[in-house]
């Protein structure tokens, strides 16, 4: 399975539902946990709880499984785990809270160019 469509098909889905400012960051070389974190901001909890939606359905229509789900049910910060590719999706105060980005600074930020 090539990871790097599993996160191109995650962003394309991310940006036809109007996530903002959606961050790529390759891990794979920093952590086991996963190879990509995507990271994105809603700019509701019910905008995220469609995001959270769209990539669930989407992704299993392509065949990648969603394996784990949390956060869902506050939708202030959705982990939607698939593997090699793990989503994250916040609610706008929150991301700037967690600040992921920084906490990932060793990781490789990505553009969506450089998936594809």
């Amino acid at each position: 399975m090539d990871i790097k469509k599993i996160a191109e098909k995650a962003n394309e889905i991310m940006e036809d539902k109007k996530a903002r400012n959606i961050e790529i960051i390759d891990i794979s070389h920093v952590s086991t946990l996963a190879d990509y974190f995507i990271i994105c901001s809603g700019t509701s909890t019910i905008h995220n709880k469609t995001i959270a939606d769209e990539l669930d359905d989407k992704m299993a229509e392509a065949g990648y499984n969603l394996i784990h789900r949390e956060g869902y049910e506050s939708a202030r910060w959705i982990l939607l785990d698939f593997g090699e590719v793990v989503v994250h999706i916040f609610h706008e105060e929150d991301r700037s809270f967690y600040n992921l980005e920084r906490l990932w600074a060793d990781g490789r930020f990505l553009t969506p160019d450089d998936i594809q």
